[in-house]
């Protein structure tokens, strides 16, 4: 019969007008801003830094300013610029840092391969989406000091994650503190001087024997 596909359609969608109203499965809407849409763990919006310690963001920056992110970014939206000094990092071990670390977000596609490539666990994607700004050319780029979030709020957005990477870096770290003191205690071994021996307390030769007289 001409038309019963219309009525077809007309139907579906006057079950699920109806149904918004009453079936909890179909009341969706979320009252936006006054109530917010739990994000799942993998979601991903635009990049930050990790850092250990929230008192001090800039002093304990996973970041050593090796570049490899800079490189590999498709649309080039990461600037950075190495230190010319050398500071101790989180685990107490002289490494460079960013003097400058910058992500225009205008540009940034949340491709997430500088995450992907980073040997350090030092940059992660963030879930802030309410990002918008009068000005695209300041508010957008986010320099260092916006960036740097700690090791506690990366917990708090991606729990099951954070959780892997604290414990691969903290038996990275073990391994290299075992073989930081095996290699001293080698070291020391090899300084340590030969015991010198003293001639007084040498036990004394023992006297020569004589051949008996000849007959």
């Amino acid at each position: 019969m001409l038309g019963t596909g219309i009525l077809k359609g007309l139907l579906v969608t006057a079950k699920n007008f109806t149904g918004s109203y009453h079936d909890p499965k179909r009341m969706v809407t979320v009252e936006y801003p006054e109530q917010k849409t739990v994000l799942p763990e993998n979601y991903r919006n635009f990049p930050f830094l990790v850092s250990e310690s929230a008192d001090d963001p800039m002093g304990t920056l996973r970041c050593v300013a090796c570049q490899i992110c800079e490189k590999e970014c498709p649309p080039q939206c990461i600037i950075i610029e190495k230190s010319k000094d050398k500071k101790p990092d989180a685990a107490g071990k002289q490494q460079f840092y960013p003097a400058i670390f910058s992500i225009d977000t205008s540009v940034c596609m949340s491709c997430q391969i500088c995450v992907e490539v980073c040997p350090f666990d030092s940059i992660k994607m963030d879930k802030v989406f309410e990002i918008a700004a009068t000005d695209r050319f300041q508010d957008l780029l986010l320099t260092r000091d916006r960036l740097a979030k700690s090791n506690s709020y990366y917990h708090q957005i991606h729990p099951e994650e954070a959780a892997e990477v604290d414990g691969r870096l903290a038996a990275e770290r073990k391994i290299a503190e075992e073989k930081a003191k095996a290699a001293a205690a080698a070291k020391a071994a090899a300084a340590k001087p030969a015991a010198s021996v003293n001639p007084a307390s040498a036990p004394a030769a023992p006297a020569p024997k004589t051949p008996p007289p000849a007959a």
